[in-house]
């Protein structure tokens, strides 16, 4: 890569640090609607790497993620650059909606144009300025409304340089995904960009947990594709399990749900999932597995019309694997010593001297 970056018109140096404001249209009151950039070029030459979140505007653990990224110390030994896009569906964002205001969802919008609909404008936008250019992509989400993730990576598996920043992430369980026409990945795959998404958590809500993870796999995958330095890591090394197959469990009925499982609990075939019942609870109908699994999503909202999603399970080779790993995932976030020294000489850097 050159050691130049040129983003909108706007060009960084090496070793420089900028933010812009891209502009997508106007507002209805005259005002621009931007989308917010960092760039953070470094000294030396290396890899290109985009990481945006709030395509979805109401998912906003990853632009909790990428504020915490730009903070972090360790970017002043970047190679190559970083372009972090804290929030790309600036519309939802403001309005803490999925969509935007013409009722389209940006993740289906790509590649967009410049005549077409709103989101068909911003799609383009965004993939024009900030997709374009880049050697590698990770995009950040989480579960729709009232539905919360098990952090997961979603990949389509078929490149090693994919799977490798799948495995890198850190996250206990990657899900061998196809590519849906219209999304941002497979945009990026047509370019040959190699690139991930990281789901995890619930829609509207900061999960401290998901957050934490977010971040680790960002600086994961940068150290693997050579943005930062490695490190010595004395924690166990993390082995994420590929599922190639997941099913929703519906509801059957309509009624209220009732069900004590967990995110990264195992599921046996024929296990008891949870019940639905009427309000008085005369009747209560059991739910069941199809599948033997692991939990990776699931609804928060204890009503339920017949048909809605309630359960999402990922099916393993080698299901003992995954449930250890999850396991050990969750005791990493308990103490995480580089994030933790990371933020130590951060607070370090910015103390006022005494007097």
């Amino acid at each position: 890569m050159k050691d130049t970056v040129e983003i909108a018109g706007v060009t960084i140096p090496p070793g420089e640090r900028r933010t812009l404001q891209i502009t997508v249209a106007q507002r209805l009151t005259a005002g621009d609607v931007e989308i917010p950039v960092a760039i953070v070029n470094g000294r030396l030459p290396g890899p290109r790497l985009f990481v945006s979140a709030a395509i979805h505007g109401d998912e906003i653990n990853g632009t909790e993620i990428v504020r915490r990224l730009l903070r972090m110390p360790v970017l002043r030994r970047l190679r190559g650059s970083l372009i972090a896009i804290p929030v790309v569906n600036v519309y939802g964002f403001v309005s803490q909606q999925r969509y935007l205001p013409d009722r389209r969802d940006l993740n289906r919008s790509f590649p967009g144009s410049t005549k077409g609909s709103l989101a068909s404008r911003l799609a383009h936008t965004f993939l024009t300025n900030l997709v374009e250019g880049s050697t590698h992509g990770i995009d950040l989400h989480t579960g729709s409304l009232h539905r919360t993730n098990l952090p997961q990576i979603r990949a389509r598996l078929d490149s090693s340089e994919v799977e490798g920043m799948a495995r890198a992430f850190g996250a206990p369980v990657i899900l061998n995904s196809t590519l849906r026409p219209g999304s941002l990945r497979k945009e990026a795959h047509d370019r040959g960009i190699p690139m991930i998404v990281y789901e995890a958590g619930e829609a509207l809500r900061f999960d401290e947990g998901s957050i934490r993870a977010g971040i680790k796999g960002v600086l994961s995958v940068m150290r693997l594709i050579g943005m930062l330095p490695k490190v010595r890591d004395p924690r166990r090394a993390s082995v994420a399990v590929i599922s190639r197959n997941s099913v929703w469990v519906r509801a059957p009925e309509t009624g209220i749900l009732s069900s004590k499982l967990r995110l990264g609990g195992n599921v046996e075939k024929g296990g008891l999932l949870g019940a639905i019942s009427d309000p008085l609870g005369e009747t209560e109908r059991v739910i069941r597995s199809p599948v033997a699994g692991v939990l990776i999503g699931r609804t928060n909202l204890p009503l339920a019309n017949e048909g809605d999603a309630l359960f999402h399970i990922a099916t393993f080779d080698e299901l003992d694997s995954v449930i250890e790993e999850v396991g050990a995932f969750r005791e990493d976030l308990e103490v995480d010593p580089l994030e933790e020294e990371e933020l130590r000489v951060e607070v370090a850097a910015n103390r006022a001297p005494d007097g």
